[in-house]
């Protein structure tokens, strides 16, 4: 079936970057674009008036853990501050012997998370994507059921993801004081390896394509240097893509240079692991980073160099704290830098509008992380990371994975007279505005309408498991403490 849509505005492909299209017409038969420009002078079956909107490429979210988000509240403007504002290990860590009740993440293989939770979390987190126009995500490492879950929900939803069971040889857990202990499992590292070998070639290629394979050895950190070598040789031999957690804590980087005399990413560069396909979630804590007051700085040359990928999850670090030090130098560098949300929200505009925010703030300069950078990193770059030249763009070839975005605000003065779209989108757009979501050419949300979900239930689900986490908290809690013990609400409960 042929289909066109007309718009007053399209994001289009050339010259290898975006060009933007003012009255155009962007053509698909089944999976593939045939047409973008002006005007189509063959037939079609069917035309999509797409007046009052910006017509552009899926968001291609480089960076997300599932999950309803249930466990992070209990961190919102708290947390404990010799964890130098790293999240997972607030409340991901458990007491020894206990587990996180409801957050199946980084169980191990085979381990059991409560009833339903696995299927709950997987469900919000892909509508949510598809929801904000995101039509591929990579997600970062969760045990081989929360996988299984994933590809589910991308069969249900039609969306397209990069997924694999995460390895390495280690986790945390805490002790009877609250301290950090670290437990080493090196076949843990070996069979968790295996696992995601087994689940990719059970699963890469899957869904008509829209399932691929990606390796995902979780953290620099707690993976040992052998595994992360055998990463490399594997990806050297199949293509395969890589992601990894590196330079992304204060902690992880005095520990690596401990280790090893290297820093986090002297240490991949020196296993042959930098490369485009890497995606190095966060990557802020560098040797350049001034923070680090580390005397010698290399790291962004060397990532330059090799062209790699990083994930920067804008918001997700800047509630912590902390921001990429600075989007000009990286980019500046060579760095391919592309967008991810991590754990919510998983909106590519607020992360797309924090990003250049606070690129401007820390370049110290109005002309860095601009609008078209950002916007360019959450679909060109985020495609350049999987080594994709189909996705992640709208010209003639490329795999019909297209958005619609709603330029009028709806009931709203947000957006004000719009002169140039993508502009218009990073300073004043919300998910909410994508609404329709088209996937190797079906469309899979229509008038903001995923087919076949109830957001109500599903939020009702979600509160419901939230209440379960919370309440749960003294049982796992290394320090035993309640929900409003560990996150007290922001201003007192009346009649307490």
């Amino acid at each position: 079936m042929r289909t066109a849509i007309k718009a007053p505005w399209i994001v289009g492909y050339a010259n290898n970057g975006h060009t933007l299209i003012r009255d155009g017409v962007v053509v698909y038969e089944d999976e593939r674009i045939l047409y973008v420009g002006p005007r189509f002078d063959g037939t079609v079956d069917r035309t999509i008036d797409a007046a009052g909107r910006l017509v552009a490429p899926g968001f291609i979210d480089t960076h997300i853990h599932y999950g309803h988000r249930a466990s992070h509240r209990l961190i919102t403007d708290t947390g404990r501050p010799m964890y130098y504002g790293q999240p997972f290990l607030e409340v991901t860590v458990p007491k020894r012997g206990k587990q996180v009740t409801g957050d199946a993440r980084w169980l191990a293989h085979g381990a059991k998370a409560p009833e339903g939770a696995v299927e709950l979390n997987a469900a919000y987190t892909v509508a949510e994507l598809i929801r904000g126009g995101v039509t591929t995500f990579v997600e970062l490492g969760a045990q081989v059921a929360v996988q299984d879950a994933l590809m589910e929900q991308v069969e249900r939803f039609g969306s397209r993801a990069y997924l694999s069971p995460g390895y390495d040889c280690g986790h945390w857990v805490g002790d009877e004081q609250g301290r950090l202990e670290r437990i080493n499992d090196e076949e843990r590292g070996v069979s968790g390896m295996k696992v995601a070998l087994e689940w990719i070639e059970r699963n890469d290629g899957a869904l008509d394509g829209r399932i691929r394979g990606i390796l995902v050895p979780r953290r620099l950190q707690t993976t040992s240097l052998d595994l992360m070598k055998q990463t490399v040789e594997i990806a050297d031999h199949t293509g395969l893509p890589i992601a990894t957690h590196a330079a992304f804590s204060v902690i992880e980087f005095h520990e690596i240079v401990a280790q090893h005399m290297m820093t986090p990413i002297e240490l991949l560069d020196s296993i042959g692991m930098l490369r485009p396909t890497l995606n190095i979630g966060h990557c802020n804590y560098i040797s350049d980073n001034p923070n680090m007051n580390y005397s010698s700085h290399r790291d962004l040359e060397l990532l330059g160099r090799a062209g790699t990928s990083i994930s920067h999850c804008p918001i997700n670090i800047a509630r912590r704290a902390r921001t990429l030090d600075n989007w000009k130098k990286y980019s500046d560098a060579g760095v391919n830098i592309t967008i991810g949300s991590d754990t919510y929200p998983r909106d590519m505009f607020m992360n797309m509008r924090t990003a250049s925010y606070m690129g401007k703030i820390m370049s110290h300069s109005y002309f860095s992380a601009t609008a078209g950078e950002v916007f360019a990193a959450a679909t060109l770059g985020g495609a350049k990371s999987l080594g994709r030249d189909d996705i992640g763009r709208l010209e003639p070839g490329a795999l019909a994975d297209i958005i619609t975005i709603d330029l009028t605000g709806r009931d709203t003065l947000r957006y004000g007279p719009v002169r140039d779209p993508v502009k218009s989108v990073i300073e004043c757009g919300v998910g909410d505005d994508v609404d329709m979501v088209i996937v190797n050419g079906k469309t899979i949300m229509e008038n903001r309408q995923i087919p076949g979900i109830d957001l109500d239930a599903l939020r009702a689900r979600a509160q419901a498991s939230g209440e379960k986490v919370w309440s749960s908290l003294p049982q796992w809690d290394p320090l035993g403490r309640t929900d409003e013990q560990a996150c007290p609400f922001c201003y007192p409960l009346a009649g307490k």
